[in-house]
């Protein structure tokens, strides 16, 4: 990547926040409309979100930059330019749908004329965009990408294959009495409405089966034999307050890229605008200062009706992440080896993205969430979020891919060009195993109590505001930044089966 010298807006952690509710009426952020019909109405809590009775509606989009093969090098840029702007589109037509309740209860054909058929219609005209770029950087754009404009609506708790929704994209369950458009806001839904979590994202980690989670992904590629040593780096847990809702790795040079809030450990120059050459003249908060890589990850809220800092901030409370940002009470991150032989060193400035902030709606063929608890970690779940017993702290773990094509620091769809390992612990299709890299998080968490179908202090990953926020979504990113004497010292250590840090 070349540097960019576009100028950086101002860190979200600098900014001051203005006196009025993000979420309040005209506090200058989005009013979610609460549309989860409910029986249970007596006594409303602020801190309660319910599940239900009906079902949430939002909007299921297919992921064009998941299709994307094959682009120049020097259109990725426009192109990851062109993939934010869809992205933004969908954001804002979601909002519109979280906020015009009471025009879909009168109208049956709101939600596709209103809504959906004009997002198809922007989408179509990005995919043109994108399809001329890629001719004119010298490439042969897919003409089947303009399979991928047209979206739908469907309910939040329906299956991921979308099955079940009527025609037109409107939610036959909703009762249309929820707040929105009109103003108002119902105390049930923790500031953040349609945004969830609801009950029905948690479950009782006594109640997961030991060694359940079966998939493919997040393998940890480390095992008794081939290359058995390890490689620790501690970087702290955000002590510096580096927040942003930027991704540098899936849409460089786009303000507000995600959507939802990072938290960063170890480069400290990490935004949207960061060129390579900026990454590696950085400070970092890793004790070893040969470590400038960047990790991050969605942060964690809990919604308890906090205020906080980026309430009024796109990311935060005007993309529906709403409450209490939770800094892990530890980072663990860690190198292993490989099952089957050595590991060989990562390339500088190597891009890794593990998991998708858009599995709830693009299904679980790139998630790689894992929950659990301290005491329970034979117990992993991947789609609830874990209600740990008294003394027990939440636990997020991302085992990276850790195979590489042996050439390329990144791929069009910043996916094809690092796997994970086979059954086996071996690399397919001729790539070499690099170290994996294995993050462990833990929280210090109030339990959320689900009582007749409502959650009560319910905690959420930030998320697209379209995803809901559902634990599926959880993702992990890196950028290798690591100088080349220390990469060859944490490939020896691995190599020779010691452990170093």
């Amino acid at each position: 990547m070349g540097r960019n010298t576009r100028k950086r807006r101002t860190p979200l952690a600098t900014k001051v926040v203005a006196g009025a509710a993000a979420l309040a009426v005209g506090g200058g952020g989005l009013v979610w409309a609460n549309f989860h019909a409910s029986a249970h109405e007596e006594n409303p809590a602020h801190n309660r979100t319910r599940s239900a009775a009906a079902q949430v509606a939002t909007i299921d989009c297919p992921d064009v930059g998941q299709q994307i093969r094959d682009v120049p090098d020097r259109a990725r840029g426009e192109v990851d330019g062109e993939l934010a702007t869809m992205d933004g589109q969908i954001t804002d037509a979601y909002k519109r749908l979280a906020t015009t309740r009471r025009a879909q209860a009168g109208d049956s054909r709101y939600v596709q004329n209103a809504i959906l058929g004009p997002l198809g219609d922007r989408r179509k005209a990005v995919i043109d965009r994108i399809q001329l770029q890629v001719d004119r950087a010298g490439g042969k754009a897919d003409a089947d990408l303009d399979e991928l404009a047209q979206c739908q609506g469907r309910p939040a708790e329906q299956p991921q294959d979308g099955d079940g929704q009527d025609g037109d994209g409107q939610n036959d369950g909703q009762d249309g009495d929820g707040q929105g458009q009109d103003g108002g806001q119902d105390p049930d839904d923790n500031g953040n409405g349609v945004a969830g979590p609801v009950a029905d994202d948690f479950i009782d980690i006594n109640d997961v089966q030991p060694g359940s989670r079966n998939s493919q992904n997040g393998l940890a590629a480390d095992g008794d034999g081939g290359s058995t040593g390890t490689f620790t780096t501690d970087c702290g847990v955000n002590e510096n307050d580096l927040f942003n809702s930027d991704n540098l790795i899936a849409a460089p040079g786009v303000d507000n890229g995600a959507h939802h809030v990072h938290d960063y450990v170890g480069n400290q120059d990490n935004d949207a605008f960061s060129s390579d050459e900026d990454l590696a003249n950085a400070d970092t908060s890793c004790q070893n200062q040969g470590d400038r890589s960047t990790y991050y990850w969605p942060v964690l809220r809990l919604q308890d009706g906090t205020e906080e800092f980026d309430a009024d901030d796109l990311g935060g409370g005007a993309d529906g992440n709403v409450g209490k940002i939770l800094k892990p009470a530890r980072a663990e991150l860690r190198f292993v080896g490989n099952q089957q032989g050595d590991v060989v060193a990562m390339p500088k400035f190597l891009r890794i993205i593990t998991g998708d902030a858009k599995s709830f709606t693009n299904g679980d063929a790139n998630a790689n969430s894992s929950w659990s608890c301290t005491g329970f970690e034979d117990r992993q779940v991947t789609d609830k979020y874990p209600i740990c017993p008294e003394g027990s702290q939440v636990v997020r773990t991302a085992n990276f891919q850790s195979c590489w094509d042996g050439q390329n620091i990144d791929s069009a769809n910043h996916r094809d060009h690092v796997a994970f390992v086979q059954q086996d612990g071996s690399c397919a299709n001729g790539f070499r195993a690099i170290p994996q890299l294995q993050v462990r998080l833990v929280y210090d968490i109030p339990a959320p109590t689900v009582e007749n179908g409502s959650v009560r202090d319910p905690y959420a990953v930030d998320s697209f505001p379209e995803q809901l926020h559902k634990p599926i979504t959880d993702h992990n990113d890196f950028i290798n930044v690591m100088d080349e004497d220390l990469m060859n010292e944490v490939v020896d250590c691995i190599n020779s089966g010691e452990d170093c840090q």
